[in-house]
């Protein structure tokens, strides 16, 4: 995982250009990470705008995952839906060609965090779960488990319903 503090971050992009304000964002969701009243909240906006911008992810969204998927293991109490929906939009963007390859340096710590999206639901489960939650963490099961079809399929559902 790339820490928050290394200088490459300048050296990946997001939709705006370079990423060096991505880790700002990242210390300020390990301090926010509860559940948000609105989607132009911060840091989430910025993440989201920045990260998954129309769909389209950049080379700075792989390396901001294993952060996002770590924060949420660590929250104590409730989360916000979009420590799950945002991963699982990166990762269904990267698999339908919506973004870069995942550069090598990142990728085992990608697919790591992918892959504990599951691990972070069973961490969250005592919680109250409102629609939403429940189909932004199946979502991100179907996801972490190479079934991006159907997780796009229960995202649309989210969208519906919203």
């Amino acid at each position: 995982m790339l820490p928050l503090d290394d200088p490459r971050w300048k050296d990946l992009q997001h939709a705006y250009g370079e990423a060096a304000d991505i880790p700002a964002l990242l210390h300020l969701l390990a301090q926010s990470s509860g559940p948000k009243a609105d989607y132009q909240e911060e840091p989430w906006f910025g993440l989201w705008s920045r990260l998954c911008h129309q769909g389209d992810v950049y080379t700075a969204s792989y390396a901001a995952v294993p952060h996002i998927v770590r924060i949420a293991a660590d929250a104590k109490g409730p989360i916000d839906t979009s420590f799950f929906l945002l991963p699982t939009s990166i990762e269904i963007a990267r698999k339908t060609g919506r973004g870069p390859r995942v550069p090598h340096a990142y990728d085992e710590a990608y697919h790591r965090a992918v892959g504990l999206l599951p691990e972070n639901a069973f961490l969250h489960r005592h919680q109250a779960w409102d629609r939403s939650m429940l189909l932004s963490i199946a979502a991100a099961q179907a996801v972490a488990k190479g079934h991006v079809d159907l997780a796009e399929s229960l995202l649309d559902m989210a969208d519906e319903h919203e």
